[in-house]
């Protein structure tokens, strides 16, 4: 059964629950071991979203779809290359991601999010579904300028690691088979990314297996599947929607 799950402050409080409608469902407890539900319903209206999950780290993919690596004409990698979003990058829903004081490009990219549910180590590619708690929106804001602006090192960290260049939410869906998922990204009203997540180089369980043996994740982690062709670039005064249907759409103005 699919739930979507959702953080909220309600007054001084946050809170956490599922989506209903137009509603949300308060649970108490752990959202990843046993929330228990109750009986008090919100309207979505009267409660601020936040970031439906507080992740220790964000891991970001690099060349993970066939059809952009194959634009870019890049190698086929051997094993997931990915980098770490810094947690100042992360980003409600529906707030604004901050143009840097340093000039360049600022990028979108549409992606699909891993939320991980538990604890995992060296998880066997087979087990790894079991460690899925469910899936998100994110946008993986990048100054595409910095990235490769000094021959002698790529700046992967600090181009996606400004303030507010990790957007997520505004939920996490489960119970969702990911290879029937698509990614689109709309500037300003216009479709700009819209692509399937079955064609990944690498599957969600093939990532969280690997980059398992590499560190521990956590519940609430999350992995950027990474992303596909139509990554463009935002203007100061841009909204900038991430759109995956069965988990909802993420929106932030761009400032």
């Amino acid at each position: 059964m699919s739930n979507h799950w959702v953080r909220f402050r309600d007054g001084n409080t946050i809170r956490f629950g599922t989506l209903e409608g137009g509603r949300v469902r308060v649970c108490e407890g752990d959202m990843f071991a046993g929330a228990t539900p109750t009986d008090r319903m919100l309207p979505l209206a009267d409660v601020k979203l936040l970031m439906p999950v507080q992740p220790s780290k964000v891991i970001a993919l690099w060349n993970n779809f066939h059809a952009l690596g194959d634009k870019l004409k890049l190698a086929v990698p051997a094993e997931p290359l990915y980098l770490i979003k810094a947690p100042n990058s992360y980003l409600d829903p529906n707030e604004t991601i901050r143009k840097p004081a340093c000039d360049g490009k600022v990028v979108f990219e549409g992606e699909l999010g891993i939320v991980i549910g538990k604890t995992c180590k060296e998880v066997a590619e087979r087990h790894a579904l079991d460690c899925v708690f469910g899936y998100t929106c994110a946008n993986d804001v990048t100054v595409a300028d910095i990235l490769n602006r000094d021959a002698s090192f790529a700046q992967w960290v600090r181009a996606k690691g400004f303030d507010t260049f990790c957007p997520f939410g505004p939920a996490v869906a489960t119970g969702l088979d990911p290879a029937k998922l698509a990614v689109r990204a709309i500037l300003n009203g216009e479709v700009r990314q819209d692509y399937p997540i079955s064609d990944m180089r690498f599957s969600v369980q093939q990532l969280v297996s690997l980059i398992s043996q590499d560190m521990t994740l956590y519940p609430g982690d999350i992995i950027l599947c990474g992303t596909s062709v139509g990554v463009g670039s935002m203007k100061p005064g841009s909204t900038v929607e991430v759109e995956i249907a069965g988990i909802g759409t993420l929106s932030n103005r761009f400032e």
